[in-house]
């Protein structure tokens, strides 16, 4: 199950660190509907809950965030279950040159979330087509906020 426990992409952006981090710094930016929107988030102890129109509830613990180069969320495979299993999903800012990054996305620990394997690798499948997706989208809405901003 090792090969199906980590996604990890990449992509070029062209808009400066702190551009980059403030999107990347907020738990659940990437919860949408291919479209990068504003989400209600709810502070429930020491977990954000993402409320989104299309999606519902969504809950995440912060690891860690050491601005502007990294961020580190557990995404909660149950909302209501703050020690239940989740996987953890890390953001990695590498300045290129002067407005110019690298933005990695790596989200491991399938392995541990509850269900069949074939649920596990359906939830693998579905995020591994949907982080091609949402770097994509982090690209073209940081590049057009930048081009305007």
């Amino acid at each position: 199950m090792d090969a199906l426990d980590r996604i990890e992409r990449t992509t070029e952006i062209d808009a400066p660190a702190s551009r980059v981090w403030k999107l990347i710094s907020e738990p659940g930016w990437y919860i949408n509907e291919e479209r990068i929107v504003e989400h209600r988030i709810e502070r429930r102890g020491e977990l954000d809950v993402v409320h989104d129109p299309a999606h519902g509830e969504f809950a995440f613990a912060t690891v860690q965030l050491d601005e502007p180069r990294y961020a580190a969320f557990r995404w909660l495979a149950d909302p209501e279950a703050a020690d239940g299993p989740s996987t953890l999903v890390e953001f990695t800012i590498a300045e290129i040159s002067p407005g110019r990054v690298l933005l990695t996305v790596v989200e491991t620990g399938f392995a541990s979330l509850p269900g069949s394997e074939l649920e596990r690798r359906e939830k693998y499948d579905g995020n591994v087509a949907g982080w091609a997706i949402e770097m994509a989208l982090a690209k073209e809405h940081l590049e057009a906020v930048d081009a305007v901003g």
